[in-house]
């Protein structure tokens, strides 16, 4: 195997392992900062970390009743208290399994299909609530720059960072909304990826050319299509879902924010905004769960880049991660295996029935 293909199969193993080195660096270089940090936890004020129990609190509120105004628009009416749940079990299996975020969306369209909602339609619900937390998030990254600049911690380096992410979000959000604007650019960009994956797959699995069914899986695209032209049809409907999702972007940065303050830094806002997107992003290609060692280095490294010592952000880093993870994986985890019990343990893959059109469509092709 040639350098350049080898360094093109394994990205992601080996930015995690440049990555958790300059963790390691990291640790190394601060550590006289870090001692003094640790003998000082005693004095952690313990009332301020208990507030991230009922900011999580709020945060898995902000899911749920996002969730619920957009499956109410496309006609479907889910109990709050079921959505609260099924957050809670998304966010214990992207945890668990880290994949970018793609395990979780496969998991969220299995999980509320049933006779009334496809797999397509719980699927699309998932990746909307995704693109309204991207979308949501732009105003935070403003209020962020706004922050930082007013205490003078914008530099070259911040801006370039905020600039990347922005531009990121834009182009994530509209290059969806361009792709599943069309039935004919949704089959063809899925389908491509379909076929790909197949490929891929049939390289540990020879005797199976199409691991993934692509009939089924063009019958779930149309079926992500014609919902989708549902949600954006109703586009004022679409203003809580939206303000949901800013209320959950806003949780997430005031429970980070709070640990701050429990260590007796009341930090610039701004920078947590800014740390916490960065950290967030680069997390999702991770192969360990959770992305722990990227999330920790990478909020450290930008938060040193507005002006906050290591010695201070990575404390408080790991002490958000330790009692965030103790706060939503048990019930996560509780609420997950629940799940699985009453399925017999067993999750059968989602289907869309062809539409009369599709199999007139595929009539003809197969006569063609």
């Amino acid at each position: 195997m040639s350098e350049k293909s080898y360094l093109g199969s394994n990205w992601k193993l080996i930015l995690n392992i440049v990555t958790l080195a300059a963790l390691a660096l990291l640790v190394y270089g601060t550590r006289k900062q870090l001692g003094d940090t640790l003998k000082n936890l005693t004095h952690v004020n313990a009332w301020a970390l208990l507030l991230m129990v009922p900011i999580e609190v709020l945060n898995y509120h902000a899911q749920a009743k996002l969730y619920q105004g957009m499956f109410r628009i496309v006609g479907n009416e889910l109990s709050y208290k079921k959505l609260y749940g099924a957050s809670l079990e998304l966010n214990f299996v992207n945890h668990v399994f880290p994949s970018g975020g793609v395990t979780g969306i496969s998991f969220f369209g299995l999980r509320l299909r049933n006779n009334e909602i496809t797999g397509g339609r719980a699927t699309l619900i998932h990746v909307m609530k995704l693109g309204l937390t991207f979308v949501s998030f732009e105003l935070l990254l403003l209020f962020g720059l706004v922050a930082l600049s007013a205490k003078g911690h914008v530099n070259n380096l911040t801006i370039l960072v905020a600039a990347s992410v922005t531009t990121l979000l834009f182009v994530a959000t509209f290059g969806f909304a361009y792709i599943v604007g069309s039935k004919q650019r949704i089959n063809a960009f899925f389908g491509a990826a379909t076929n790909g994956l197949n490929k891929l797959i049939q390289v540990v699995r020879p005797k199976h050319p199409e691991t993934i069914n692509v009939d089924r899986a063009r019958h779930l695209f149309n079926d992500f299509h014609d919902n989708y032209q549902v949600l954006i049809g109703s586009r004022q409907q679409l203003k809580a879902p939206f303000w949901w999702a800013l209320v959950a972007n806003l949780t997430e940065v005031a429970a980070i924010y709070v640990v701050y303050i429990a260590f007796g830094h009341a930090v610039n806002i701004g920078a947590v905004i800014l740390a916490y997107a960065i950290a967030n992003f680069a997390g999702a290609v991770s192969v360990l769960p959770g992305g722990v060692g990227i999330y920790e280095a990478l909020m450290t490294a930008v938060m040193a880049s507005t002006g906050v010592p290591a010695g201070v952000s990575l404390p408080v880093t790991v002490m958000y991660r330790v009692v965030n993870t103790l706060i939503q994986i048990p019930p996560g985890y509780y609420l997950y295996h629940k799940f699985l019990r009453q399925s017999n343990g067993h999750l059968q893959p989602a289907t869309v029935e062809p539409t009369e059109e599709y199999q007139h469509q595929a009539h003809h092709d197969d006569t063609a």
